[in-house]
């Protein structure tokens, strides 16, 4: 949706501005921000200014440019608390990592991108993370693939109509059709699995958790390093072992198994 920026109130623009600040890039100048929301500089900097105070962002003394502040890290325990996916879903990440001793974490859609909301770190040397607030498209990658194979026909028509398949690495589905089919398999066999879509030398593992209507509310995976995943016993191991816990986690949200 197209906002005009001239209608837009002070706190509605010190929004505008704190939303900039996202992984794909994490860093602005004023007057590159100012040109990006078409507010003016003046507005620009003054908002940043207050926004400093109170330690929404910082800036870099060299480059003087801004970055996320420091202040969000006290809002992550009151979301986790609050969520009652990540809240629910604990134990399951729980019994997932101590029995695998991979990296597993929790995904759900967020504006059509896989964001993780909660994750529990190897305790391996070779391990692959995946930080929670992390955000990827949703064709590329297993934990993001899952998400979009167990969705409506409907969002899925409508995501894949509007959705731009970039190249990210060498193994990335870039073929409408292709990824159909790729979505169908995944619905077929009831999890999917990717090797080096977002990242090379990154596997990952991922299995949908269902609400009490059969909706799909989350994906529950895994990031594994390409050696491992690509262990045949290794990899049947931790399927096993995300089936499980997936199905133990919708049947706590109520659904029933052979609803679906």
């Amino acid at each position: 949706m197209t906002k005009d920026t001239q209608k837009l109130n002070s706190i509605e623009k010190a929004i505008e501005i704190l939303l900039k600040f996202q992984e794909a890039k994490s860093h602005w100048g004023i007057r590159e921000l100012s040109a990006e929301l078409s507010f003016s500089p003046a507005t620009v900097q003054r908002i940043l200014q207050i926004l400093k105070s109170y330690d929404f962002v910082r800036q870099d003394p060299a480059t003087r440019q801004y970055f996320i502040g420091n202040i969000f890290y006290r809002f992550l325990q009151t979301l986790n608390a609050t969520n009652s996916l990540t809240v629910l879903g604990k134990n399951f990440l729980n019994e997932v990592a101590r029995q695998t001793k991979e990296t597993v974490h929790l995904n759900v859609i967020e504006d059509s991108f896989r964001i993780c909301i909660d994750h529990i770190e190897s305790p391996m040397v070779l391990k692959a993370s995946m930080p929670v607030g992390h955000r990827s498209p949703l064709y590329a990658g297993a934990s993001a693939k899952c998400l979009l194979a167990f969705s409506s026909q409907a969002f899925i028509d409508n995501y894949l109509a509007e959705v731009n398949l970039e190249q990210l690495t060498e193994n990335t589905i870039t073929q409408p059709e292709r990824l159909q089919k790729e979505l169908e398999s995944i619905r077929s066999q009831g999890y999917a699995i990717s090797l080096g879509e977002r990242t090379p030398g990154l596997g990952s593992l991922s299995v949908p958790v269902f609400d009490y209507d059969g909706l799909i509310q989350a994906s529950l995976s895994l990031a594994v390093p390409e050696v491992r995943i690509k262990q045949e016993d290794h990899l049947e191991f931790c399927i096993n072992i995300l089936v499980e816990q997936a199905g133990a986690f919708s049947k706590a949200l109520g659904f029933k198994t052979g609803q679906f």
